[in-house]
């Protein structure tokens, strides 16, 4: 039941990431090792880590360039069987970024998935996304967590 005056609405991407990352928790927990050691931890956390970003990009769909290029690298992860290959990708450099923020923009390209590839305005555009989407995990993954400290 929701407060007079308030609209559920399924379709929102906190909904979709929240159902899609509970699945995947209940999932990982009904095939969890029995043994707890320091290793086993640290794997589990490992697969929170890639369920939640792998819902939230699967919530918000190939609309984003930073959730298309979480879902590549995942899709090209699993290929591999958890196999890390690095190549080495030349930076692109945009001409009408301005002199001095050069280094600053770099940095962003390099936090944002898929931020190589963008010009300065686009850049902004999926930043500013992809923060709110990171904002939203965040919150959903406190709930979760306070409701099952009670």
């Amino acid at each position: 039941m929701t407060p007079k005056g308030v609209t559920l609405n399924t379709n929102s991407h906190k909904i979709k990431f929240a159902r899609r990352f509970i699945r995947t928790l209940l999932r990982m927990r009904k095939n969890a090792p029995s043994s707890s050691s320091i290793e086993e931890i640290r794997k589990r956390s490992q697969r929170i880590k890639i369920a939640a970003y792998s819902s939230m990009a699967h919530a918000v769909g190939s609309r984003r360039a930073w959730s298309r290029a979480i879902l590549f690298k995942l899709r090209n992860r699993a290929r591999h069987h958890g196999m890390m290959r690095r190549r080495s990708m030349k930076k692109r450099v945009i001409k009408n970024d301005p002199p001095g923020d050069q280094s600053q923009t770099n940095k962003l390209r390099q936090l944002v998935p898929g931020g190589k590839a963008m010009d300065m305005c686009s850049l902004l555009e999926e930043t500013a996304h992809y923060i709110s989407c990171l904002s939203t995990q965040v919150k959903v993954m406190q709930t979760i967590a306070d409701h099952l400290s009670k």
